[in-house]
């Protein structure tokens, strides 16, 4: 009977343990019902929040549709939005409206005597600078997504040659890279997602090609793009045209990997000049000029 017993009292006291620890871990009514109220009364703060956005945001693009345009600058800066992963049909008038009035707030701010005194000159120049920096700001972002996309093609590729050998065709290639790229990746799986889609909408593939190589901005990737019109065109093999691509790929990341090493010795000239040679200078000879003085100065003025 005593052997029978023991495991029952061990089941009964493990789940007395269990219960017990699910007491004491699980929220209290009181505090379930906090944690309710706070996250209602956050949604209600958001609610709050968002008239008060589409109120500026409508603003912004009334500004914008006001701002003169010309069809060459528009065409180069929707280029250069699509670059920056901005693709809504208002980022045009949002960036214009954006860059008009961080213009006329930088010449407010210079031509009142909020900095320094009231100058004409400067409140120009405040004007200019604001006009400028949003292009800056877009021009980096473009190139941040470039690098972004660029870092991703090697992998990107070595799933479209797995797939390819696997039997899929293109289409349904590169659909299933850009969802499985969708984390790591995502603005390359947004990139060849939309390929997918203007597939489908019945776009020839050549054409959305060249238009992903166009909204990305990257040099590798066109390059990629027109090799695969060229391969579609001539009948050629994908999956061989994709693996040579990739060693290609491989051995031009290698070069540029190299290139940055051997320009860092020289940007390192800089900061070691300006910051670390004067301290170094400092540290070493600091005490002996110290000494120096401290001898020489009785002698003079003896």
């Amino acid at each position: 009977m005593s052997t029978m017993l023991i495991p029952f009292l061990a089941f009964a006291f493990g789940s007395l343990l269990v219960a017990a620890a699910a007491m004491k871990f699980m929220p209290s009514r009181a505090d379930a019902i906090d944690r309710r109220l706070e996250e209602l009364t956050v949604r209600g703060d958001d609610e709050k929040k968002k008239p008060r956005l589409e109120a500026l945001v409508g603003f912004i693009k009334r500004v914008g549709e006001k701002a003169p345009q010309s069809a060459k600058e528009m065409g180069s800066l929707r280029l250069r939005l699509v670059q920056a992963g901005y693709r809504r049909p208002e980022a045009l008038t949002m960036f214009f409206g954006v860059r008009i009035l961080f213009a006329l707030g930088l010449f407010a701010l210079f031509s009142t005597s909020i900095i320094a005194r009231p100058n004409l000159f400067m409140a120009l120049g405040g004007l200019g600078l604001g006009y400028l920096l949003p292009g800056m700001g877009l021009a980096r972002l473009a190139k941040r997504r470039a690098h972004k996309i660029r870092l991703a093609l090697a992998d990107a590729l070595d799933l479209l040659v797995v797939s390819v050998e696997a039997g899929l065709g293109l289409d349904q290639a590169m659909s299933r890279v850009g969802s499985e790229l969708a984390f790591a990746y995502p603005d390359l799986s947004d990139e060849l997602k939309l390929i997918n889609l203007e597939l489908r909408a019945g776009k020839p593939r050549s054409e959305a090609l060249r238009n992903m190589a166009d909204r990305s901005g990257v040099d590798d990737l066109g390059s990629l793009m027109t090799m695969l019109i060229q391969t579609d065109k001539f009948g050629t093999s994908v999956a061989q045209s994709l693996r040579v691509y990739s060693e290609t790929l491989r051995t031009k990341r290698r070069q540029r990997a190299e290139e940055a090493a051997a320009k860092t010795g020289v940007k390192m000239v800089f900061p070691l000049v300006i910051c670390i040679f004067p301290s170094i200078w400092i540290v070493t000879i600091g005490p002996a000029a110290i000494k120096f003085i401290t001898v020489l100065f009785p002698i003079v003025n003896g």
